[in-house]
């Protein structure tokens, strides 16, 4: 009797053990993010036909295509785009108000952290970590919702293109410095290197005269560290188990600025990329599965034409030559008017940051030094609108650009005075490169296609913001949204 007692409790057992499994939540083994810095819409057909199969054709053909992406803020810069795209918010949100901005009231590199010291390096190339950015990211919820099982790691040459993605609780984040050759990480995720790093950092070591970063052995290199950690960390190979690898490629940007749109130099770098992604997909297919990973492409903003290139095809464009000196030439008229007072803290990027301190202990009145900056940008070439943040929304600026300065400033980090250039006017060299940061489509449309575990082959032109992305893949996660998303889910 008791024999026939424990075989049936044994069978209930089981059953109940099938039942639990029917019942897990269905997740993909491994989720990859991938950014290419500074890649425009355009460039996947501009390129067609020169890509090989199995890179960006493949994505094209098998996976579904968001072909209306946009930025809905500005300034469209590195370090804002890879937060937005992982937290599905904006600067205004999530605080990662530029490349620079302030903080405290003082100037502050994004992911600059004086508490923290370098690992691998001496340098303070080191000195880095998430802390600056104010919510979590869809990286932080997969950590959250698996009870911290789940795996994160961040690979770009750039420290913020790699710290930004992987969020605030991720295992690790490595990035490049140039004065080692190697990638490097910081005390925030450990204390030493792991021997998988130590290991490929020997391998791989560069000569630190040698500008890898504008070369296309930039992005091999970063497709062999992000395949390193993909073996070193084993991600993916626990049935259990989502993990996540966010990949950015720096190398893209780096070339932009100083070769522009167009060029062999620009048409090397992007068949270069193609072929990169395919031996990353290759590499996936085999390690983890073909239908066992989920993998998103996107940018974290476009670029514009180079200038000259334009006029000398009868486009307009231009050159902001005067912005070097900005600052100094609006301290010294504005003092003229304000008894001496130097109402000029800053300008960072398209933005005035006020002497808000001096204003106060003089009297000044705000409304009149604010109107009075605005009078003079609004007299140099190029520029099209000057506004004071704090009266955006009754300023007489069309909509759709004072929507996004309203999404892309950040109170107590952003500057009390916003200058919108004309489309296609940057500050750089008139002759060549090119640069980014504005509201317009050259430097908002960017691709996002989704490719993988779940997802069809598909295609759509609806308009669709870069905030839809974290929600995209938490829904397809069932996964909480990060906390300061604003975004929607895309697919159904």
């Amino acid at each position: 009797m008791k024999t026939k007692i424990f075989a049936l409790a044994a069978l209930l057992c089981a059953w109940a053990a099938q039942a639990a499994a029917a019942e897990k939540v269905d997740r993909p083994r491994l989720v990859v993010g991938v950014v290419v810095d500074q890649m425009r819409w355009d460039y996947l057909y501009r390129y067609y036909d020169q890509f090989a199969e199995g890179g960006l054709k493949r994505l094209l053909k098998e996976g579904y295509n968001f072909d209306n992406m946009h930025y809905n803020y500005l300034p469209t810069v590195t370090a804002a785009g890879h937060a937005s795209i992982y937290t599905g918010t904006t600067p205004a949100i999530h605080g990662i108000a530029g490349n620079n901005y302030h903080l405290n009231g003082h100037p502050i590199y994004c992911v600059e952290d004086t508490t923290v010291a370098g690992v691998g390096t001496t340098s303070k190339a080191g000195k880095m970590s998430p802390r600056n950015m104010m919510v979590t990211n869809m990286c932080d919820q997969l950590r959250l919702a698996t009870d911290f099982r789940s795996k994160v790691i961040g690979v770009a040459l750039k420290d913020r293109a790699s710290i930004l993605p992987a969020g605030h609780s991720a295992n690790a984040a490595y990035w490049f410095d140039r004065s080692t050759g190697t990638f490097i990480t910081s005390t925030y995720y450990m204390d030493e290197l792991p021997a998988w790093v130590r290991s490929f950092n020997k391998d791989n070591k560069t000569n630190p005269k040698e500008d890898i970063w504008i070369l296309p052995k930039g992005l091999s290199l970063t497709t062999k560290m992000a395949i390193a950690a993909l073996d070193g960390e084993k991600l993916g190979r626990q049935a259990d188990q989502t993990d996540m690898l966010c990949i950015s490629y720096s190398s893209t940007d780096v070339m932009g600025h100083k070769y522009g749109t167009r060029g062999p130099k620009t048409d090397e770098m992007y068949l270069a990329l193609d072929k990169e992604l395919r031996k990353l997909f290759d590499v996936l297919d085999s390690r983890i599965g073909r239908d066992k990973y989920l993998l998103f492409i996107t940018a974290d903003h476009a670029g514009g034409h180079n200038a000259k290139f334009l006029n000398d095809h009868k486009l307009p464009g231009g050159q902001l030559g005067y912005w070097g000196k900005l600052k100094k030439e609006l301290s010294r008229t504005l003092a003229a008017r304000f008894a001496g007072v130097d109402v000029i803290d800053d300008v960072n990027g398209e933005q005035v940051y006020l002497n808000l301190a001096a204003i106060k202990q003089r009297g000044l009145n705000l409304d009149e030094v604010e109107q009075a900056v605005c009078d003079e940008i609004q007299k140099y070439e190029g520029v099209q609108y000057v506004v004071p943040v704090r009266h955006l929304m009754t300023a007489t600026i069309p909509y759709p650009i004072r929507d996004r300065i309203l999404m892309g400033n950040c109170p107590r980090r952003s500057g009390e005075i916003q200058i919108v250039p004309r489309p296609a006017y940057y500050d750089y060299s008139y002759d060549e490169g090119t640069s980014h940061s504005h509201w317009a489509p050259y430097d908002t449309h960017v691709p996002f296609i989704l490719m993988g575990w779940h997802i069809d082959e598909g295609h759509t032109n609806r308009p669709v913001n870069i905030t839809d992305i974290a929600p995209t893949i938490c829904a397809l996660l069932k996964i909480q949204m990060p906390s300061g998303c604003v975004g929607t889910p895309l697919l159904d």
